[in-house]
């Protein structure tokens, strides 16, 4: 019997990769089971009440190995990694590392559950750095428009943005860009399937 078809003895079906909870312990070097569910992560955080799961939900769901669950759950990527989540944590347990590591293997194994407006920004904002070594805001701006087809929106803000000097036309670089280029190869190398 495939791994698709098969259960387990325990009436959960049978997944074809490693336990959700197993990859981030690798990910991480963090055991989920430390979080108690007490909620301060989720009452601090500053993005709550745009989430559809909350912070200590995220480490619940995570702690019963629901991998679909919390692939898909549009909160993963509404976290601002401000980790106030981590340092409100009375057991010293880190949220925003296990819900990056979640980001990466959604990224990895599921790229069509990011939600699209995300995936472009992230797209774009990575550009910019690895042409520029910083943001060019303009550039950003217009690869983030372009990948996520809200070409009109906000359009009406750029006249008095260009006058303010918030959006440069052209972009300056810093001097490191080739260690900024080898660091951006590194991690792709290391991305690369085995």
């Amino acid at each position: 019997m495939s791994a698709d078809s098969s259960a387990t003895q325990t009436g959960r079906p049978a997944v074809p990769f490693a336990s959700l909870l197993s990859q981030v312990r690798n990910a991480t070097g963090l055991d989920p089971a430390r979080c108690y569910q007490c909620g301060k992560c989720s009452a601090g955080c500053p993005m709550a009440a745009e989430m559809d799961v909350k912070t200590h939900e995220i480490i619940r769901l995570l702690q019963l190995d629901l991998r679909d669950r919390l692939l898909a759950a549009e909160s993963i990527w509404m976290c601002l990694t401000c980790e106030t989540c981590t340092t409100r944590c009375p057991n010293g347990f880190d949220p925003a590392v296990v819900i990056d590591a979640l980001r990466e293997i959604t990224l990895r194994e599921r790229p069509d559950r990011v939600p699209r407006n995300i995936g472009a920004f992230h797209s774009a904002f990575l550009r910019q750095i690895r042409t520029h070594g910083r943001v060019f805001e303009f550039g950003l701006v217009a690869s983030y428009k372009l990948r996520s087809g809200a070409l009109l929106a906000d359009v009406g803000a750029m006249p008095a943005m260009l006058a303010r000097g918030k959006l440069a036309l052209v972009p300056r670089r810093i001097e490191g860009i080739g260690e900024v280029r080898r660091i951006f190869d590194e991690c792709a190398k290391r991305e690369e399937p085995r």
